[in-house]
């Protein structure tokens, strides 16, 4: 097998004594790639060590990463063999980011993890929510057929191929009637 090596995305943990540096690492991965792998059993080097893997292990990785990391992510976890020995793979992803570790929002630069400043979490935020903070993408709650310009609404419907019979048929056509 191929030297592993941590990268952005890859994280190499010695054994689930590091498992709260470990899901630290998951939720830095997640807030810059939204996918990622993470490996018990092989040394930062890369040598595979392995690692004791039960029943019980999987269990504790699994309601760790529950309880540490928010929001919920749902990473798949299997016993692998490496090198003839023993180890655990967790593999994750998730798009909702900003994700916290243990109440705190890290990034992943090169192999490392970094807390976020209040600014950067500012800015993952907003990153996040850019598509809704637009003002043409808002509905206009107190608008009603009465404000509509009818002949705007006939010049939109005749550059997009379409024809007008009314108001309310034209935009419930169009999807842009709500309530």
């Amino acid at each position: 097998m191929q030297k592993l090596k941590e990268s952005e995305t890859i994280e190499l943990k010695t054994s689930t004594s590091e498992l709260k540096e470990a899901i630290i690492s998951i939720a830095a991965i997640l807030n810059k790639h939204q996918k990622g792998v993470l490996y018990f059993g092989i040394k930062n080097d890369g040598r595979v060590i392995g690692q004791d893997v039960t029943e019980r292990t999987i269990r504790e990785i699994s309601k760790t990463i529950s309880d540490h990391i928010e929001p919920k992510i749902f990473p798949k976890i299997n016993e692998v063999g490496l090198d003839g020995k023993k180890c655990v793979h967790v593999e994750f992803s998730g798009n909702n980011v900003p994700y916290y570790a243990y109440g705190r929002a890290y990034i992943r630069i090169g192999d490392e993890d970094r807390q976020l400043s209040a600014k950067e979490l500012e800015r993952l935020i907003l990153d996040k929510k850019r598509d809704k903070l637009m003002w043409d993408k808002e509905i206009c709650k107190k608008a009603d057929l009465n404000d509509i310009n009818v002949e705007k609404l006939k010049w939109f419907l005749k550059e997009a191929g379409k024809e007008y019979d009314s108001v309310e048929s034209s935009l419930d056509k169009l999807g842009l009637i709500k309530d």
